[in-house]
């Protein structure tokens, strides 16, 4: 059977790890920094909003991340090899629940990521698969956390500027923050899929600049229709959410999909993926990908050509006279702009359709992108070491670049299939 090897942890997994540390405690200052203003100048229920914001955010983060540690615990052989790995957890079950009821179990989960990253990288001590581990939940909780809060405190961001019709440093700040953690967010878990990709079927950055790009297009529109639909109809703005999601909730549960290794966990992961399908689209499922693509992208166009229609209808023309037509216009055509560069990358970029799925003997190595067969593999040292595969990571990343499961055997690969969108 052939066996795909994977990089070792190198230190451009250490940088990451570090921004991402920086970008958390940034972000997290800035709210509070935001919460802090709308508290003294006695804006009560838009402090209430972002405080909920926050606290439902590092709830849902911090459950997740306590699921996983249980998980993990139950793996054969994991808790022999990770031993004196990590620094906060380990197998300390009574401290690992403390510290994620006190809501430090994500920002241990970093700091725990750079010091492993730390020990491999420049020490050269073994653990490197525990150290890659480690980086694909980080991203994973990372796309959690960007969903549950910074893009709805953006969207909240934006709504304020509107109803005041002015916009102070401090919002501009968690404007920033917001959109840079989302940014980072998008960057770092196509990093992440990537990685489940073998070393000579790598994509280049060019494939990464343009996902991040029909990520940011598609997500930014959206954004802005919702917190242009709040500033005119603000009341309704918490039922649409309510509807959506639940519909959202619904559909991902009609999906099946299987993600957690718990009932519970399984529902929570569900209604997770409701709220990120608010703001954007992430496969859950394998089977008719590009169908169910279509069908999200068409619900969600037609959502938000209505509720730019309602803004426009109930907005206020002399406040509004300034930007109204220009913001009628751009959003749409960004929206599509994005949808072109979705289209993009799966005609040009996505490595299922760069090289032909049987290699020719006498070709070189170095040729782009592949037709990648996803086979039992190692994440490092080539030997085998299913215990440290990151299956959480892993099922997302074959239900990006194979429509055949990524853990399952792919002695018959060799024809091209469709990508999944």
């Amino acid at each position: 059977m052939e066996r795909a090897t994977f990089s070792k942890y190198s230190w451009i997994d250490f940088a990451f790890s570090v921004v991402g540390v920086c970008t958390f405690l940034v972000d997290w200052g800035s709210d509070v920094w935001v919460a802090a203003e709308f508290y003294c100048r006695g804006d009560l229920v838009w402090f209430g909003v972002l405080v909920g914001l926050m606290v439902l955010s590092s709830v849902v983060v911090q459950t997740f991340s306590w699921f996983w540690f249980k998980y993990d615990r139950e793996l054969p052989g994991f808790r022999a090899r990770t031993e004196g790995a990590s620094v906060f957890f380990g197998d300390r079950v009574k401290l690992s629940c403390l510290l994620h009821v006190l809501q430090l179990g994500f920002l241990c989960r970093h700091i725990s990521a750079i010091r492993q990253g730390f020990r491999v990288w420049w020490r050269k001590e073994g653990g490197s698969e525990y150290a890659v581990y480690l980086t694909h939940d980080l991203s994973m909780l990372r796309l959690i956390e960007t969903f549950c809060e910074s893009a709805p405190q953006l969207t909240l961001m934006i709504y304020v500027m509107l109803h005041t019709n002015k916009a102070r440093t401090v919002q501009f700040v968690s404007i920033a923050a917001s959109t840079t953690s989302i940014a980072w967010m998008v960057v770092d878990y196509h990093r992440s899929l990537r990685s489940f990709l073998p070393d000579k079927a790598k994509q280049g950055w060019c494939s990464s600049l343009i996902y991040f790009l029909w990520n940011l297009l598609l997500i930014a529109p959206r954004v802005a229709a919702l917190a242009l639909f709040a500033s005119v109809l603000s009341g309704y703005a918490a039922g649409h959410f309510l509807m959506l999601w639940s519909v959202f909730a619904l559909w991902a549960w009609r999906q099946g999909t299987d993600f957690m290794d718990s009932a519970g966990g399984e529902w929570l992961y569900r209604a997770t993926v409701g709220l990120i399908w608010y703001f954007s689209w992430f496969n859950v499922a394998e089977g008719q990908t590009r169908s169910r693509s279509v069908i999200y992208h068409s619900f969600v166009t037609t959502d938000g050509v209505i509720l730019l229609t309602t803004w426009w209808c109930y907005r206020d023309p002399v406040q509004t006279e300034s930007y109204a037509l220009a913001l009628l216009i751009a959003l749409p055509l960004i929206y599509l702009l994005g949808l072109l560069f979705k289209a993009l990358y799966y005609c040009c970029f996505h490595p299922k359709l760069w090289r032909p799925p049987v290699r020719d003997p006498g070709l070189p190595d170095d040729l782009p992108d592949a037709q990648v067969p996803f086979r039992d593999f190692s994440i490092q040292d080539h030997a085998p070491s299913s215990q440290h595969l990151n299956k959480r990571m892993a099922c997302h990343a074959a239900r990006f670049y194979s429509e055949k499961g990524f853990l399952r055997n792919s002695e018959g690969t060799n024809g091209a299939e469709s990508p999944h969108l």
